[in-house]
């Protein structure tokens, strides 16, 4: 009866994994000797049993591949090797998951950015059709003073042309009164003047 070999020098174990067909013993021994130690670096390092078994497993089929491929020099020892096979293997997937998480956090951020664009739109396309009815109500005179200067940024200056007012001080008075005029208008409904308030702030 052959004598079944259940555990190995790393001599034979190198033998062993070279074979076609991988002896499920060496695999097993392999498992028994060094799954403890290696799994406990990977749970020390944020990692979950679940982690740790899949860690294992990888690094055991690629440490089968650098046997086969000639690679594995036995510089140091199987058991050496295989820890800082593992070690880089988990830290390789500590980084995938960061730059992963840091995606999803880029995109959550863009994604609450493009959400507050909108909103801003909304809320801004809400409060100018306010104003703009509001306005109306002034009188052509008050709308286009208010418009000029609200609206498109215009200075008393650049106004004046545009109105039949003497001088700047004028027409500065005539701005005090239609914004006065839009006050009363909102008095009588707080929730509008709230509302109001957003989309235009006047001088006293």
């Amino acid at each position: 009866m052959k004598k079944v070999v259940s555990n190995f020098s790393d001599e034979e174990l190198i033998v062993t994994l070279k074979k076609q067909h991988v002896c499920d013993l060496a695999i097993s021994f392999m498992y028994r000797n060094y799954f403890a130690v290696l799994s406990n670096y990977v749970r020390q390092n944020q990692g979950s049993d679940q982690d740790a078994e899949d860690v294992f497993q990888e690094v055991i089929v690629t440490f089968i591949e650098i046997v086969r491929k000639e690679k594995f020099r036995g510089e140091s020892s199987v058991k050496t090797f295989l820890f800082t096979l593992n070690k880089y293997t988990w830290l390789n997937e500590l980084k995938k998951r960061s730059r992963s998480l840091q995606r999803e956090e880029r995109y959550e951020n863009e994604r609450k950015k493009e959400d507050r664009d909108i909103s801003s739109f909304l809320i801004e396309r809400e409060a100018k059709s306010l104003v703009n009815d509001l306005i109306k109500r002034l009188g052509d005179t008050c709308k286009k003073i208010l418009t000029a200067y609200y609206y498109e940024g215009l200075s008393m200056k650049e106004i004046l042309p545009l109105v039949n007012y003497d001088n700047e001080q004028v027409l500065r008075n005539k701005k005090y009164k239609c914004l006065k005029s839009l006050e009363q208008l909102l008095t009588a409904n707080p929730a509008l003047a709230q509302r109001f308030k957003s989309a235009l702030t006047y001088e006293q």
